[in-house]
């Protein structure tokens, strides 16, 4: 029986939203594991000190414009070669309710949100799938890397409030599957965890009560997600090579109240 898992080490990685949160915490394991790791975010200040901490390099990308993607790959494959690792962990929230107060629904934000979340991780995922696959196999089966994306619990249990959000993160979860078969023969596997509550910067800001409170409506276990926790998600996900199309939610067993 075969146990044998993938080992990236010394490859390229690019993680967008890297400068904090579960884009932070992802780029560190990954690190760990021995990848070379470029952080995508605008944050300039933070992903250049996260960076420097793991021993990677910084990239100010807008993940929403294709010609900053683009320019961001150029300087990561400078940094460390072609990206074999991808992973979307870029976001913005945001809450509006289909009308509110006899308004619809500001389409400024709706456009925004799913530019960035969405087409954000369009642009990444589908502009390093073509350079992993111009790239040459590696290993037994011919891989020549992983793409992660982000997607969100609310993209099957969307709250009140949560319309553009839920939207953008249900695209990603519809995408993940023709992605991962499009690229299958070119030995580029795509997966998307869909995160629960967690501990973000976003959350960071509520008081201890409040954040307390939140993890209690958790299963089990009775807490906020650490970022972690998605880390080692993602970072499996990247070494196990029979994980390709899926969406994995990492929630504790949580199913969204409707607020």
């Amino acid at each position: 029986m075969r146990t044998d898992m993938l080992d990236w080490a010394g490859y390229g990685a690019i993680v967008t939203g890297g400068a904090s949160g579960l884009g932070a915490a992802t780029a560190r394991r990954l690190a760990d594991t021995g990848l070379r790791v470029t952080l995508f975010d605008t944050n300039d200040t933070l992903g250049a000190q996260h960076a420097s901490a793991i021993g990677g390099a910084f990239a100010h990308v807008d993940v929403g414009d294709p010609a900053s993607v683009t320019a961001g790959i150029d300087a990561a494959v400078v940094a460390h070669g072609v990206p074999r690792i991808m992973v979307n962990c870029a976001g913005i929230g945001g809450a509006a309710k289909t009308v509110s107060r006899g308004a619809a629904h500001d389409p400024d934000l709706f456009e925004r949100t799913l530019r960035v979340n969405l087409m954000g991780s369009f642009n990444c995922a589908s502009q390093v799938a073509a350079r992993m696959v111009a790239a040459d196999p590696l290993g037994n089966d011919g891989a020549r890397g992983v793409i992660v994306n982000t997607a969100s619990v609310a993209a099957f249990d969307g709250q009140i409030g949560q319309l553009a959000y839920a939207a953008s993160k249900g695209g990603i979860v519809a995408m993940t599957l023709p992605m991962a078969r499009d690229l299958a023969d070119k030995g580029v596997r795509v997966c998307t965890v869909a995160p629960g509550l967690f501990l973000t910067p976003l959350l960071h800001e509520l008081p201890e009560d409040v954040q307390a409170s939140l993890g209690a409506q958790v299963p089990f276990p009775s807490r906020l997600g650490d970022p972690a926790d998605f880390a080692a998600l993602v970072t499996h996900i990247t070494q196990n090579p029979m994980l390709n199309g899926e969406v994995i939610r990492l929630d504790g067993a949580i199913h969204m109240a409707p607020r």
